[in-house]
């Protein structure tokens, strides 16, 4: 099994709540699309609660194999959420993919 793991920081936002509002929207997406997407076997979003460090998202996804990381990453619908919602309000991204 894979294990997924992509890290957000976003751009500023005008007010804390807008930024909560914008995180929740996107933990909201993502999630949905452990139903949508074959290959997930689970999919979680987590929003950092210290503020010294860099990240706001963590994203846990679970997969059987790259091939299916892959699949995932080109799936219309995570597509779509990535170009939507993510993209317009990221700042940076990190990823790191290992066996569990």
């Amino acid at each position: 099994m894979v294990r997924h793991i992509v890290l957000f920081k976003l751009k500023e936002f005008a007010s804390a709540e807008e930024k909560q509002a914008k995180m929740s929207e996107i933990k909201h997406a993502l999630e949905s699309l452990e139903n949508k997407i074959p290959p997930l076997r689970s999919l979680r979003v987590d929003f950092n609660i210290n503020p010294s460090e860099t990240w706001d998202l963590i994203l846990t996804a679970d997969l059987d194999s790259l091939n299916d990381v892959q699949a995932y990453a080109l799936h219309p619908a995570h597509v779509a959420v990535s170009r939507d919602l993510i993209a317009p309000v990221k700042a940076e991204r990190a990823c790191v993919d290992y066996e569990v």
